[in-house]
């Protein structure tokens, strides 16, 4: 199947079966980086900014409990 096939096929599917695709191709995209692939031009300068950042200031974040429990807390209507 050529890459204009899935494309075109792509919108033919249903959400679960557009997920389980997303997934597989994370995975390899996992798989290429651990077997020496690198990051485009653009992925590196994103990481390069997001390490400028950090290292400006490395306590800016939440904890995932904090996170987790402003998820779980209801919101009002």
């Amino acid at each position: 199947m050529s890459k204009a096939e899935i494309l075109h096929e792509l919108p033919t599917l249903g959400l679960q079966e557009r997920r389980e695709i997303f997934e597989r191709i994370g995975e390899l995209e996992d798989q290429d980086l651990l077997k020496g692939g690198e990051p485009t031009a653009a992925e590196k300068a994103l990481l390069d900014r997001e390490l400028e950042d950090y290292r400006k200031n490395p306590d800016p974040g939440s904890t995932w409990p904090e996170v987790e429990a402003r998820l779980r807390k209801p919101t009002r209507s």
